[in-house]
């Protein structure tokens, strides 16, 4: 289960975050992405000062990590990159070939590398189990030389797994995997998608012959949003059921591809709303909802299966 996004600083060092991460432990889960933002300004900006606010301190998320391998998680740290007036991450780019008096992709990944490179510095003092470079860069994902000379440099610095989270329908599209040790994406399918993807996906995961996950998957408990789970702004009344429904569909689906090798839930907030607000939470977050039941039954009988 992914926790604490979108990392805003100030809400990972307090007694609520430390309720809310003993609550998400409590459903059976094992692993959790510790997932924080830095913002550009804009997707053509070249410079993320993720020292600075929104993003939590070092400070906060040396604490999170603590924290979930006190209750017995393993930890994923995922550093992203955001934008703050709005724009999805993956639409980040510049000229393919870098262009004087233009911003290019070499000053953005200079940047970029700083941010990754400083996150890999606390995943290997802290112990993390895995790092993860990067979330849902479309447009970014083409730069491979680039790609390579940051996984170069971090695995100077970070000696455990690392992985890179491709958006949905890009699996088969990353030239670099063999670059990272595992093969992930956010695996926002339509309910009725799942078999159709994953035969696509298995394909793109055999020919490397790599280790695959789902970084993120889910779905928000509000009606429309089986057909449509990437879309977290879709209209729609809070509906537990509709997020049973979808969470059952893709459990299943996922369960009878043993080169699955989990999910990484999408996702669980540092500040939780209080229980008895759950049926009107229209968001990803199964805390209360019949959803968390189930997620709760088919990790309980996952870890059953593999001890």
């Amino acid at each position: 289960m992914t926790w604490g996004w979108v990392g805003t600083r100030g809400t990972w060092d307090t007694p609520e975050a430390d309720a809310s991460m003993r609550a998400m432990a409590a459903h059976g889960v094992t692993w959790t992405a510790l997932a924080y933002a830095a913002e550009q300004a804009t997707p053509f900006s070249t410079e993320i000062p993720f020292e600075s606010e929104p993003t939590v301190t070092d400070a906060e998320i040396v604490r999170a990590i603590g924290a979930a391998h006190d209750l017995g998680l393993k930890v994923c740290l995922k550093p992203v990159v955001n934008v703050a007036d709005g724009t999805w991450r993956a639409h980040i780019g510049f000229f393919d070939q870098d262009v004087p008096g233009e911003p290019t992709w070499s000053q953005w990944f200079a940047s970029y590398h700083r941010f990754i490179v400083h996150a890999a510095r606390i995943a290997e003092a802290e112990g993390c189990e895995m790092l993860c470079i990067g979330c849902e860069m479309v447009r970014a994902d083409g730069q491979e030389a680039h790609w390579r000379r940051l996984i170069a440099e971090v695995r100077a610095v970070y000696r455990g797994p690392i992985t890179y989270n491709c958006d949905k329908y890009q699996e088969d599209r990353v030239t670099w995997w063999d670059a990272v040790d595992i093969m992930s994406s956010s695996g926002y399918y339509p309910i009725d998608e799942w078999e159709t993807q994953l035969d696509r996906i298995e394909r793109a995961v055999a020919s490397t012959g790599m280790p695959f996950f789902f970084m993120e998957a889910g779905c928000p408990s509000r009606e429309g949003s089986p057909a449509r789970p990437n879309d977290w702004s879709l209209v729609g009344a809070p509906s537990g059921d509709e997020q049973l429904r979808y969470y059952r569909a893709m459990f299943d689906a996922v369960r009878a591809r043993t080169w699955v090798r989990g999910l990484m839930l999408w996702d669980w907030p540092a500040r939780l709303y209080p229980l008895a607000d759950a049926a009107e939470n229209d968001d990803y977050c199964p805390y209360g909802k019949p959803a968390g039941d189930h997620l709760t039954a088919q990790y309980t009988a996952w870890a059953k299966e593999s001890a």
